[in-house]
């Protein structure tokens, strides 16, 4: 038996029978509820090669990889993260390596052996988050790396492989997500997931092998499926790609299908808007960084900007009084540092700790205006909410400001040398 026990009652997350953040004098309606961070890549590795993943001032290596995550947990919690996703097959690098070149696929091709040392990564991450009182959200499938499985067969015998590796660990701080996304169009080729009709078996094939484990499976962003919420005991959804009242009529929309079973959005954006959302219909929200947490080598601790802002809000949702930060700190200017360059391409956008105060930022560099975002999170080349196009470095980029007009007409401006 784990140190961290976890459990569900109707709509609220329990933790060795108290609802979550209880020990928070402050928490509220908040109480009940597991902010979480996608950290998919936990367990990462690439057999067709991992030396491409030497990048970013880091050299790559899967057992460093898992033993930086475990070392910036503690940071996190004290922050009020209760939970991380973490994949078998990992997720995708959005803005880099194509995900069909990866072969991060820890299951035999017939699904009937979990490779020994994702098995141990896995294990240490969970034994850490247990020691702490976190909870690991486990996702098995991912659509890229699961066609590499050989057939129907194999991913029903590579569920059962991760659910009885589960089951023999006694882990008692787990959530099984069964597959990511798995109503998306990538799933196209493989009905057996996509089909919401057969997830709902697959639900219930892992919840057996697993000895009774909470399994949901998570739907592609705003998208649900009343089979899979019947199916499933944790209703697992994302929020990518919508607006922010898209998201609560969506919100809205998956509390009218599960009105008594707890609602976990495990990736949405970097929105941390989305928080007052989750607060405000006693939903879980789930952070995505989808260049520090997701881009291998990651970085998992609390990074400046982005980040910290994001955990700022969560202890503030939760309960926890921070001291305020000063107007001009509380924005930043991010994708400029050393260690965030790629192949001469960098991702630059304005991370804020009240994105709402925004009416627009101005981009500029070397004193010419280059772009005007209107829209949280303030992406330079915004695509949605979660991807944005890069810039292409320039022999001659010297200085890069952001001009940030907030809602009073007040006008911060940060800026950055390169």
């Amino acid at each position: 038996m784990g140190k961290t026990i976890l459990n569900i009652k109707g709509r609220d997350f329990y933790i060795n029978d108290k609802p979550v953040y209880d020990e928070i004098e402050g928490s509220g309606s908040s109480k009940g509820l597991l902010m979480n961070a996608r950290f998919i890549q936990g367990i990462f590795d690439d057999a067709s090669g991992r030396e491409k993943f030497n990048r970013f001032n880091k050299s790559f290596d899967p057992d460093k990889n898992t033993d930086e995550l475990i070392s910036a947990l503690p940071k996190w919690y004290e922050y009020g993260l209760r939970a991380v996703t973490v994949g078998f097959q990992g997720g995708m690098p959005v803005f880099t390596i194509d995900i069909e070149s990866i072969d991060n696929n820890p299951f035999s091709s017939d699904g009937n052996k979990l490779d020994d040392a994702y098995a141990k990564r896995m294990d240490k991450i969970i034994k850490a988050a247990d020691a702490l009182g976190m909870v690991v959200i486990v996702n098995i499938l991912y659509w890229a790396q699961t066609l590499r499985l050989n057939n129907e067969d194999a991913i029903i015998s590579a569920l059962k492989c991760a659910a009885s590796f589960l089951k023999e660990g006694g882990y008692t701080n787990v959530i099984i997500d069964v597959a990511n996304e798995y109503n998306i169009d990538m799933w196209k080729d493989i009905p057996l997931v996509k089909d919401p009709n057969s997830m709902q078996l697959l639900i219930d094939i892992v919840r057996k092998e697993s000895g009774g484990m909470l399994v949901g499976a998570s739907g592609g962003g705003g998208l649900i499926d009343k089979e899979v919420v019947e199916a499933s005991d944790v209703v697992i959804i994302h929020g990518n790609g919508l607006t922010r009242g898209e998201y609560y009529d969506f919100i809205l929309k998956v509390q009218e299908m599960a009105p008594n079973k707890p609602i976990l959005c495990n990736e949405d954006s970097p929105c941390i808007s989305r928080l007052e959302i989750a607060k405000l219909t006693h939903t879980s929200w789930g952070h995505y960084d989808n260049f520090t947490k997701q881009e291998p080598p990651c970085d998992w601790n609390i990074t400046e900007g982005q980040d910290m802002f994001f955990a700022r809000r969560m202890a503030a949702s939760v309960g926890s009084v921070l001291k305020e930060l000063p107007l001009e700190e509380q924005f930043y200017l991010q994708g400029l540092e050393n260690n965030t360059q790629w192949e001469g391409k960098r991702w630059i956008r304005l991370a804020a700790e009240h994105p709402e105060m925004i009416d627009y930022v101005n981009f500029f560099r070397n004193g010419e205006f280059i772009y005007r975002s209107y829209d949280e999170p303030f992406f330079m080349y915004r695509e949605t909410t979660w991807i944005q196009k890069s810039w292409e470095v320039k022999h001659d980029d010297r200085k890069w400001t952001a001009e940030i007009v907030l809602n009073d007409g007040t006008i911060i401006i940060k800026s950055v040398k390169v």
